[in-house]
């Protein structure tokens, strides 16, 4: 991150950090202004959004190429100043620029050219080049696809056109997915930053190990509370592997956790941020905007799949410290619970705030957050934590840094606009729907398998945004076609979007966490697949059963959580092969039989609840069996 070279380093290492600090400032300061409508209240200016966008867009690639261990070397300067300067060229003449892109000037032509090199590169050196890859084999198709046969056949269009239209037009680069990126993230991504320059990040920590870190496995479980709680606010899975695994891996390993598994517990909790409301991750802010509709209804609908997800992951937790005789820490090395509480008390109050604007004040998702941070603010003025009030020199630190965390997504929200740009201009994208439900013959099971693999193997490669915004331009009308609701589409894409960051063999959590815990990459991969195995199955569950994202009658809905969870239950000790004793092999396939059918939620077909109650006696017969095992060995 930015902030890492220009805070971290002496004075006189310091690469351009003047400069960096500057325009991270600036980037910043035009997106809050922009949210509080400042440019029109106070400088009487009516802006076109594409003028701010093109205006941040140039601070996020002078950060990008200032952004090295060492002194940047020509030709990262001249990247980072001439990006910045055509942006803001780009920015001042777009209202006349935009009556004239019909006609392609050759100034337009230009300009449009040096602004694609220099969003793809800085993306490649952000990113990795899998996103820059698509974006280029989809110009090579647009240019050549006119030459090939039946569905897949691209309109032609010309090479001029198709750079215009990419860089300047309102459906590519300067689109809704940039838009969203920079008015609706960043100040999401703002109020992280705070919260984490202000103790939030540490308080969540000391709040989830007075909590859980006495029981069994209790180390594991405040990986899991802290990784949920943290993920509230990071949305990110790889900063939340960061900054919670640091403290929970080594905790989690002093108390007879093996190295990877640690890391894999870890992995797995930390990729679960970005489902977790209700600051998810990026992607999901996207989803409001490819639905139309607000963001809160998505944030509603995350819930149970989130708390699933969650619950899962505790549960396999606690088998395995039973099975492993893992105990929980002594009390003398935990905080206490109330004095945690007295000194942070007011750090839930943001997100108290964040959801009531957005569920019953009905405000713009990017304004809730501003609020949420300047509540957050003022409090950690006032009181301070641990008794000491943040220094203003902090809070300004986390605002400004702001401006460096979100360069990357900056930077991928503007190459995701230009693919699917591609995709509109070619009509690819109708053409792999038909594609689609031709494979598959429309077989809903057969579409929602391929679906899953395909958001896997893009996930590889690419980050979560990068994943959603291809499956959902590609794969959700599929979907949706053949009769699933458009959000259930939405967040079965988003799920498995997300389970490429635990899935081998590129699996981001899950290399982040055992570097931290010093394990092998590809076993702790391996593990965090196993220990996350609910989670491949819960997209599955929510897709066919509208009650497990909040639709539905309230009874309906609860019947379907607590068989769920049972199911989650009965199938997490098949899985680990332990209840209060090792199970046997045969045991241990019923248990995942029993899980599997009480899993399946009432309303997922006609006579759906024959399915629940047959796994619910099956498991409860396994049950009974296995504490009459522990009755006769005691």
């Amino acid at each position: 991150m930015p902030e890492e070279f220009i805070e971290d380093r002496p004075a006189g290492q310091r690469p351009c950090a003047r400069t960096l600090f500057a325009l991270q400032a600036l980037l910043v300061a035009c997106v809050v202004g922009w949210v509080l409508d400042l440019q029109r209240s106070l400088l009487g200016l009516n802006l076109y959004t594409e003028q701010l966008l093109l205006t941040v867009l140039g601070f996020a690639l002078g950060i990008c190429f200032l952004i090295t261990p060492k002194r940047p070397a020509w030709w990262d300067l001249a990247a980072a100043f001439g990006g910045l300067a055509l942006c803001l060229v780009l920015a001042w003449r777009y209202p006349q620029l935009s009556d004239e892109l019909t006609t392609r000037p050759l100034d337009g032509i230009l300009m449009a050219a040096a602004l694609a090199l220099l969003v793809l590169e800085g993306t490649r050196r952000m990113a990795g080049f899998s996103l820059v890859g698509f974006t280029l084999a989809g110009v090579v198709y647009a240019m050549v696809g006119h030459y090939l046969p039946g569905i897949f056949q691209a309109r032609p269009v010309e090479f001029t056109r198709l750079l215009v239209y990419l860089n300047l037009d309102t459906n590519a680069l300067l689109g809704a997915t940039l838009q969203i990126g920079i008015i609706v993230v960043v100040p999401f991504i703002l109020l992280g930053q705070l919260l984490g320059r202000c103790g939030g990040s540490e308080f969540f920590t000391d709040l989830a190990r007075a909590w859980m870190g006495r029981y069994r496995g209790g180390s594991a479980k405040v990986a899991v509370v802290g990784s949920a709680f943290f993920g509230m606010i990071s949305g990110s899975a790889v900063a939340n592997v960061t900054a919670v695994g640091v403290v929970t891996i080594p905790l989690m390993k002093r108390s007879g956790y093996p190295a990877q598994i640690a890391a894999a517990i870890e992995a797995v909790g930390s990729t679960g941020g970005q489902l977790m409301p209700p600051v998810m991750g990026a992607a999901a802010f996207l989803m409001a905007e490819v639905l139309g509709v607000p963001y809160a209804e998505v944030m509603i609908a995350a819930i149970i799949p989130a708390f699933l997800y969650y619950l899962a992951l505790f549960f396999q937790v606690d088998v395995e410290a039973a099975k492993r005789g893992i105990r929980g820490e002594p009390a003398d090395r935990l905080p206490r619970l109330m004095p945690v509480l007295k000194a942070g008390w007011y750090f839930p109050l943001p997100f108290v705030v964040l959801v009531y604007a957005l569920v019953e004040l009905n405000l713009r998702a990017e304004y809730c957050a501003l609020i949420a941070s300047g509540v957050l603010i003022a409090c950690s003025l006032a009181f301070g934590y641990k008794g000491e009030r943040v220094p203003l020199k902090d809070l300004v630190k986390a605002v400004v840094s702001t401006g460096g965390a979100v360069v990357d997504l900056i930077l991928i929200c503007a190459v995701s606009g230009m693919f699917i740009g591609i995709l509109n201009i070619s009509g690819l994208a109708f053409g792999m729907t038909l594609q689609l439900l031709a494979a598959t013959g429309e077989s809903l099971p057969l579409m929602l398998a391929l679906t899953a693999v395909i958001a896997i193997v893009l996930g590889l490669g690419l980050p979560t945004v990068g994943v959603y915004i291809i499956m959902a331009t590609l794969i959700a009308p599929a979907l949706v076609k053949i009769g699933i609701t458009p959000i259930a589409a939405h967040m079965f894409l988003l799920y498995f979007g997300v389970m490429s960051m635990v899935t081998p063999p590129v699996a981001l959590s899950a290399f982040a966490a055992a570097n931290i815990a010093g394990s092998d990459v590809d076993k702790t991969g391996w593990t965090a697949t196993r220990i996350g195995w609910a989670a491949y199955i819960v997209p599955f569950l929510f897709v066919l059963s509208p009650s497990l994202l909040m639709q539905g009658h309230p009874l309906v809905i609860a019947w379907a959580v607590a068989s769920a969870a049972i199911g989650i239950g009965l199938g997490t000790i098949g899985v680990v092969g332990h209840f209060y004793a090792p199970v046997a092999a045969g045991a241990r396939a019923l248990f995942v039989v029993a899980g599997v059918l009480t899993l399946i939620p009432a309303d997922m077909f006609r006579g759906a609840i024959v399915t629940d109650i047959a796994g619910l006696a099956l498991g409860a017969i396994l049950v009974v069996r296995e504490l009459r095992r522990r009755r006769a060995a005691a």
